[in-house]
């Protein structure tokens, strides 16, 4: 199973984001406080146990307790905040995004395999 690995700093985010043009990113941007945000860590997770593609590296940020290096991902990638919402980046964009109940297994399996 590939764990995903939670960042906090905006010098991990921008290591991962320098480094997309190798390894592609997936981050799901996380509220501890959201029950529709828990249903997108869950369905992360999920997606995480089955035969993710192993070619990605897997983020999670939580968005209240790192709220710079959310707001440095808005920034970097061009995409709007939302909470939670999940982000492709490759090759220093921002390639797929979806939000709120979107945050699914078949949307995730769909991009990324």
């Amino acid at each position: 199973m590939t764990q995903w690995k939670e960042i906090t700093s905006q010098n991990e985010w921008n290591e991962l984001f320098e480094g997309s043009t190798q390894k592609p990113v997936v981050v799901l941007k996380h509220s501890t406080t959201c029950p529709v945000s828990s249903n997108a860590l869950d369905e992360f997770e999920s997606y995480l146990q089955k035969e993710p593609n192993t070619g990605v590296e897997y983020v999670l940020v939580k968005v209240i307790e790192s709220r710079p290096v959310s707001n440095q991902i808005a920034e970097d990638t061009g995409v709007k905040h939302a909470s939670p919402q999940i982000l492709y980046v490759k090759n220093k964009e921002a390639v797929w995004n979806t939000s709120h109940w979107s945050v699914t297994r078949a949307h995730i399996t769909a991009v990324l395999d």
